[in-house]
């Protein structure tokens, strides 16, 4: 809502830049219509990313024409970031982060004139007219530059508070007026912030902390993985640990095995991916976002075999 709403209608009108609407996602149908209508600024989610990265149709046709891709709605992982670069070399990829009940919190500058560097992995700098501190989430206490905690906001520019729930608006709003957005992120030594996942989608294996995001975006970054999704799974001595559902590519006969040692080969024990659950697909909003609570259910009555 916010993404479509600031980052492609707002800001298309501040500058008079056209937007093109399309009725529903076609690769082929994109690469069609990017030479034709000389598309400049690509605002994007993540699977419509991961599609241009994978597309043999992109290398043969003309995508020169695009200078900004822009991703927004759920994480973009640095393995990602490469592929679609590799792409679109002339192209900044430049990445969004905000929510409903707060408008954009931060954004790169996918309209600036000239040509300038994005970090990897980064979703851009703190809106003005906006405060924002990064807080240890059991203790609230605020965290230093470059340790991940809870993103916590505090600006005129977001909600007042739920319609007729005031419980509701409480949970998220402290009484410094402070919004608690439920994301664990940084903010480094050049005031870019980083999205590190969902506090609440976090893996609590013993006293660590597991991001899902970051096991996903290595398991993509396998030639024999086309997606997937990494849910918690109830362990009794861990308490919780990493369980994979994976989409094979086409032709593709990888191993549970094989997709454990990848894994293992790159991150710390407790990073570990525990099982391996082989599906057709990963169940996802129409903004790119992982519905995980569909993979934990899966897990909860024990389908996957």
């Amino acid at each position: 809502h916010i993404y479509s709403l600031n980052c492609i209608m707002m800001c298309s009108l501040r500058v008079g830049a056209a937007i093109l609407i399309v009725h529903k996602f076609d690769i082929n149908s994109l690469v069609k219509f990017v030479p034709k209508y000389k598309v400049t600024v690509a605002p994007l989610v993540p699977p419509i990313v991961l599609a241009i990265a994978e597309s043999p149709a992109v290398e043969s046709s003309d995508m020169s024409s695009i200078r900004m891709v822009l991703s927004g709605a759920a994480p973009l992982g640095k393995e990602l970031e490469d592929a679609v670069k590799a792409k679109l070399p002339q192209a900044i990829l430049g990445q969004g982060y905000g929510m409903t009940e707060g408008l954009v919190f931060t954004m790169s500058l996918a309209f600036a004139k000239e040509r300038f560097e994005v970090k990897s992995g980064a979703c851009g700098t703190l809106m003005r007219n906006s405060e924002m501190k990064i807080i240890n989430p059991q203790t609230g206490a605020s965290l230093p530059r470059n340790q991940p905690g809870e993103i916590c906001i505090r600006s005129t520019q977001f909600m007042k508070g739920y319609l007729h729930d005031e419980e509701a608006t409480k949970g998220i709003i402290d009484k410094n007026g402070w919004l608690h957005s439920g994301d664990i992120g940084f903010v480094d030594d050049d005031d870019e912030v980083f999205i590190v996942d969902r506090l609440k989608e976090l893996i609590k294996y013993k006293g660590f902390q597991v991001a899902p995001a970051e096991l996903e975006a290595l398991l993509i970054s396998h030639g024999h993985i086309a997606d997937a999704a990494v849910v918690p799974m109830k362990d009794e001595v861990a308490g919780e640990v990493p369980a994979a559902f994976i989409v094979r590519s086409d032709s593709s006969n990888i191993a549970e095995d094989e997709i454990k040692q990848y894994i293992s080969k790159q991150v710390v024990f407790y990073k570990r991916i525990n099982r391996v659950f082989f599906v057709d697909s990963i169940p996802k909003s129409s903004s790119g976002k992982i519905l995980r609570r569909q993979l934990r259910a899966l897990l909860a009555a024990s389908i996957p075999n």
